[in-house]
């Protein structure tokens, strides 16, 4: 196989899982979320090099602000 071929794999290949990563968020998003989440927490198991504790930080998912009453996510000042 020619370095050529084998950089033409390794394109075609990138593009096919980012199209995927695209799909899965698109259609799945709850699902794509864990799937981070999933990845985040063993790129940061104790006793990781420093690179997967980053790689870990950069891959989780923004933490989700739950609302405490559990309503409408307006929390305000009642109007009047």
């Amino acid at each position: 196989m020619t370095a050529g071929l084998l950089l033409q794999y390794i394109v075609v290949a990138l593009a096919v899982l980012f199209s995927a990563w695209v799909v899965l968020k698109k259609l799945a998003p709850n699902a794509a979320r864990r799937l981070r989440i999933a990845l985040a927490l063993a790129l940061l198991r104790a006793g990781r090099p420093a690179w997967m504790h980053a790689l870990g930080r950069r891959v989780a998912p923004a933490p989700v602000a739950a609302s405490s009453c559990g309503g409408c996510d307006s929390c305000g000042p009642p109007s009047s």
